[in-house]
């Protein structure tokens, strides 16, 4: 009888693990579900306004292996069905580009900035302090506006991003088309015009029935990409009747760091800039300049600094390929903002040191820049260079962002052809997989956890914690006897554990499930 209520026992702790395992499964492998708005979205934007972000997106989940082959990368072979279907009209195919966004015109720097500084995904506050945060942005985006509009009034008055944005989607359309997909391509910038909301209502109204979704980002971050999926997902959520899957499934291509056409345009491009320096690899050091994020969110579990570092291992062994003496290289980061600490080491602080050191030729690469924008043109091209000369570093040169190389448009159309023949990742799937739940932590210390998925991991595991030690106390020592299930005044372990409270239980589920 003993034997039998401790084999009963161990069902019961393997149930209860059993449902503490079910929150540890892969957030994309559940049903995404349509709750409401965390708060409204304005039906329109104005050149003034701002459209309000809600809900940050952070809390990690790092494992995500198991998805590489699902999601990963592949070769790019037309699936005929695709072809033959966005040929007849059967399906409408879009690709929705997702990036940051700039001034076009110097009056609207300080704007732009204040939509920067009001994303919780940039400037994260604790939770009382999150009614201020509108307050605290136009605050820093006022203060930062003349710095900002020397910087853009130095590359021609002006950001040239939405320009290039478009002409890659041009460029990516005509390549799809040659490859046999007839596609319409949507520009949606974070932070200014066209906005993601824009050109979600025009794909909507152009009876787009498959979408895949590509963050201009390489490198996942929270405060990218991440940030641009939260407001998408939001927009779905609002309007669950025109994203069912039935009139428009959607995907997206979450990261791209690793994939082989990216990686050997900017291989191919970096190798150019060396060419005066072959058989003398010693004299010359490449330095990857990526933007930075705050150690937090690292720390939190963004992705963000390891895809970096990988990124920058993988295009180098690409550029030493077959070479017997191998060309260096350093990894930093810059466009560091406030007083909180930054990835490092910082790109001025390493070009400094590298001077000091006697070296004479550096070759710059942004590396988590597609397109050519003030971090560019503005803080690599005039600020660094003037860091490196006073630093003794004679010969500065910068590696061309990709913009609309022809290798960089490959990559993006295999890409595209990649994720329309794979399973589809939806928008809610993406920020589970690659940040664990939809709400940021604002890092308040009177939040008692990070996420309410973490919450429940954290009962379902102390539920396992106590049952396993109850049983070990019962088994050990015994119970006294209790007639029937009350366990009223009893010790809570030994009462709740003992053979007649588990023997009671196994008659009410035995007789529950006859």
């Amino acid at each position: 009888m003993q034997t039998q209520h401790v084999t009963t026992a161990a069902l019961c702790l393997l149930a209860a693990f059993s449902a503490s395992v079910s929150a540890f499964s892969p957030s994309a492998l559940r049903l995404p579900t349509r709750a409401g708005l965390c708060s409204s979205l304005p039906s329109a934007t104005s050149r003034r306004g701002y459209v309000s972000p809600v809900c940050a997106a952070t809390a990690p989940q790092k494992s995500k292996g198991m998805f590489k082959n699902m999601f990963g990368r592949g070769d790019a072979v037309l699936n005929r069905n695709t072809a033959d279907a966005s040929k007849s009209g059967e399906q409408k195919v879009g690709v929705l580009f997702l990036n940051l966004g700039g001034p076009e015109k110097l009056d609207e720097v300080e704007d732009f900035l204040f939509n920067l500084f009001n994303d919780p995904d940039i400037i994260r506050l604790p939770q009382p302090l999150q009614p201020l945060q509108g307050l605290i942005a136009r605050r820093i985006a006022s203060s930062r506006a003349p710095n900002s509009r020397e910087a853009y009034k130095s590359i021609g008055g002006g950001s040239p991003i939405v320009e290039l944005t478009v002409d890659q989607g041009d460029k990516l359309q005509a390549e799809l088309a040659k490859r046999g997909i007839d596609t319409k391509i949507y520009i949606g910038m974070r932070y200014w015009f066209p906005f993601t909301e824009e050109a979600v209502d025009k794909l909507l109204k152009d009876g787009i029935n498959r979408l895949v979704i590509v963050p201009l980002y390489p490198q996942y971050s929270i405060s990218t990409s991440g940030s641009s999926l939260r407001l998408l997902n939001e927009m779905i959520k609002a309007d669950p009747d025109a994203w069912d899957p039935r009139k428009l499934d959607h995907t997206v291509v979450p990261d791209w760091f690793d994939h082989p056409g990216y990686v050997n345009t900017q291989a191919r491009l970096i190798s150019k800039e060396l060419e005066e320096f072959a058989g003398r690899p010693k004299d010359v050091k490449v330095m990857f300049s990526a933007h930075g994020v705050p150690v937090s969110y690292v720390e939190a579990g963004d992705p963000y600094k390891g895809q970096i570092e990988k990124c920058a291992e993988l295009i180098m062994q690409k550029v030493n390929e077959g070479d017997v003496e191998q060309f260096d290289y350093t990894l930093c980061f810059q466009s560091r903002v406030g007083p909180v600490k930054w990835l490092e080491p910082y790109t001025d602080t390493v070009l400094t040191q590298l001077g000091e050191d006697g070296l004479k030729n550096i070759v710059v690469v942004p590396l988590s820049f597609v397109s050519d924008h003030v971090e560019t043109l503005e803080e690599i091209d005039l600020e660094y260079r003037e860091v490196a000369e006073e630093a003794g570093i004679t010969n500065f040169k910068r590696v061309p962002a990709l913009n609309s190389d022809p290798g960089f448009i490959d990559a993006l159309a295999d890409l595209t052809i990649d994720a329309l023949n794979k399973p589809a990742l939806r928008v809610r799937e993406t920020l589970n997989l690659y940040q664990g739940d939809e709400k940021a932590p604002d890092g308040s210390w009177m939040n008692i956890g990070i996420t309410t998925t973490s919450e429940q991991i954290n009962g379902r595991l102390a539920m396992v914690a106590i049952s396993i030690l109850a049983v070990g106390q019962v088994i050990k020592a015994g119970c006294p006897p209790i007639d029937g299930p009350s366990i009223a005044g009893k010790e809570p372990f030994c009462a709740a554990f003992s053979a007649d409270g588990w023997g009671w239980l196994f008659d009410v589920a035995s007789s529950i499930m006859m």
